[in-house]
């Protein structure tokens, strides 16, 4: 009956590494909710590359398809008609303001997890340490018994 309650130790050495594996290991709890948070960033970014997508073919459409657009975009740039003359004052430079973002790079991170060796160690310190209380347990009954 005393081999059946040491056996208890690495039982409930054997539950702690599970529980903690659950928990916080790579395929835990707690990657998993970094994960979706990911998750949700990258489908924000997603939809707003969509919606930069559309302003872009909006642009190109506009600029493929009508005259005065392109007129407009060519004079931004500094180009003008064989008719046309400009006056250019040094310093001001082109409007930029035509210039559009074409969206940024966003990288998944990496889940932050707990490696699964600290997680044996710990488990195994714990039933180490539930084996000990138990065999102080029984130390002291025994020195009680005999005196």
């Amino acid at each position: 009956m005393k081999v059946v309650k040491y056996l208890f130790a690495l039982w409930s050495s054997l539950l702690v590494y599970v529980l903690l594996t659950v928990i916080f290991g790579p395929g835990g709890f707690s990657a998993y909710k970094q994960l979706e948070g990911e998750q949700r960033r990258l489908e924000a970014n997603i939809a707003n590359l969509r919606i930069i997508n559309t302003e872009l073919e909006d642009t190109m459409n506009s600029l493929l398809f009508d005259r005065d657009i392109l007129a407009l975009y060519a004079r931004d740039q500094g180009f003008a008609r064989q008719d046309e003359r400009f006056i250019r004052i040094v310093g001001l430079g082109l409007n930029n303001s035509l210039r559009v973002s074409a969206g940024e790079a966003i990288l998944a991170a990496e889940p932050q997890y707990t490696d699964g060796q600290i997680l044996r160690i710990i488990a195994f310190c714990a039933g180490i340490t539930i084996l000990l209380c138990m065999a102080l347990f029984d130390f002291l009954k025994f020195v009680r018994d005999r005196s």
